[in-house]
């Protein structure tokens, strides 16, 4: 059952020109964002199909599998949370029963994209898309299966890469809009230019851009991108990075001493401190 303390992300938006979204690949991780002090945050798919499974966001992680992991994350806050729902794993009806599972444990908004599956980060290339016509079928049924006035039904297109111009993207989400989506998610922008392009396009909708630590977009400061229009800045891939590089740095410490004395004081959190995380 979702923690029903919880507020939502459209209250939030409601009170603040934008939030800034970590993304949460685990349990630990989503308390380690509360702790940090941020209001909201998301879960993706890039992170926990990495952490939890070793493998790449390409389709080789399905609803079956993650939807227990983004379970227990959802559990271990009590922020609200933007979830990915990937395509939606199927046609509409099948993305209508993924979206209303997903409010169900506690989304307070949910996102689903127009790439055929398997589909790709939105980082990379080779992206394929649906039809326009079949995204606004999915977003309306999705739309429709909601139970929650409050929660947020977000499209995602990744026409830039697929197609090619910022124009084609702007043309299926005013597609996505009319169909009844809440919110916006265009997907890679390779510019400065082609993010400002983005909201002058869509100057009254509710705008999340992603920014991607060595990925296609540009990473620009939160105040520059509220100032332009953007509501939501999701930032996917900073917490499994990290994560990475201080475990690599341990393990490559640990190898090569024998030991981790004299170095893991002053480059990992102390046990006394965890256990109070976890509260144990």
């Amino acid at each position: 059952m979702p923690n029903m303390t919880k507020s939502s992300i459209r209250l939030l938006l409601s009170k603040h020109r934008s939030l800034l979204l970590p993304v949460a690949h685990d349990a630990l991780t989503a308390k380690l964002i509360k702790l940090a002090g941020f209001q909201a945050f998301s879960i993706g798919g890039f992170g926990v199909a990495a952490s939890a499974f070793g493998k790449p966001d390409n389709g080789s992680v399905g609803f079956e599998e993650l939807f227990p992991i983004f379970s227990n994350i959802l559990r271990a806050s009590s922020l609200p949370a933007l979830v990915d729902a990937d395509t939606g794993y199927g046609g509409p009806r099948r993305t209508a029963k993924v979206v209303n599972a997903y409010e169900k444990i506690g989304a307070s908004a949910i996102f689903i994209e127009d790439q055929v599956w398997p589909k790709r980060c939105g980082h990379t290339n080779g992206h394929r898309l649906i039809t326009k016509e079949a995204m606004q079928e999915k977003i309306r049924v999705a739309k429709d299966s909601l139970g929650n006035r409050e929660t947020i039904l977000m499209a995602r297109t990744d026409a830039i890469s697929a197609e090619g111009s910022v124009d084609a993207a702007i043309v299926r989400g005013k597609a996505y809009l009319a169909a009844g989506a809440d919110a916006l998610f265009i997907e890679a922008p390779r510019t400065e230019g082609e993010i400002k392009q983005i909201p002058r396009a869509f100057p009254k909708t509710i705008l999340l851009v992603n920014m991607m630590e060595g990925g296609k977009t540009p990473l620009v400061p939160q105040r520059s991108l509220e100032e332009w229009g953007f509501r939501l800045i999701a930032w996917p891939i900073t917490n499994i990075l990290a994560q990475t590089k201080a475990t690599g740095d341990a393990l490559s410490k640990l190898r090569k001493n024998g030991t981790t004395q004299d170095w893991f004081e002053n480059h990992a959190m102390n046990l006394t401190k965890f256990r109070g995380i976890i509260g144990l």
